[in-house]
């Protein structure tokens, strides 16, 4: 047995009920009531009337049942390391107490004063001695043959 559905309504047309509209670019319309066919040629819109599948569907009547709600995914935390650290070290620090992580910090700055000095005292070293030379100055000019230098 094979059931249509209403173009308008929405609902079943049994074998031998309702009836057939065939508008003249051969599209096929089914209606069950004359009320149906009634309210599609007044191009009523179904979705607009109350009592339509496609009105019920629209407003998402009658679909509790069939319809479960929507699970949403909760998000998931996971800590990772980042680059110069491993989670094993952040971890580590984290658990630290704050005295312990001041006493880290001043050791850390002392050390990078002396490296400082360090580097100081290394470029204090006398720079090469100055060069006496008794040849004339000459200019780039001169070294290449052309004219100037004296006017």
């Amino acid at each position: 047995m094979k059931v249509e559905i209403d173009s308008f309504s929405g609902y079943r047309i049994y074998p031998s009920k309702g009836r057939l509209f065939v508008r003249g670019d051969s599209k096929v319309f089914r209606f069950a009531q004359s009320k149906n066919e009634s309210l599609f040629l007044q191009r009523k819109n179904p979705r607009k009337i109350a009592w339509t599948i496609l009105y019920r569907r629209m407003h998402k009547k009658g679909l509790s049942e069939e319809v479960a709600k929507k699970r949403s995914r909760k998000t998931v935390k996971h800590q990772r390391g980042i680059v110069g650290a491993d989670l094993a070290a952040i971890a580590a620090r984290r658990n630290q107490t704050p005295a312990a992580r001041l006493a880290a910090r001043q050791a850390a700055v002392s050390k990078a004063k002396e490296e400082k000095k360090e580097k100081e005292t290394k470029k204090a070293k006398p720079t090469r001695p100055a060069t006496t030379s008794t040849a004339p100055k000459v200019s780039k000019q001169q070294m290449k043959g052309g004219k100037g230098g004296g006017r």
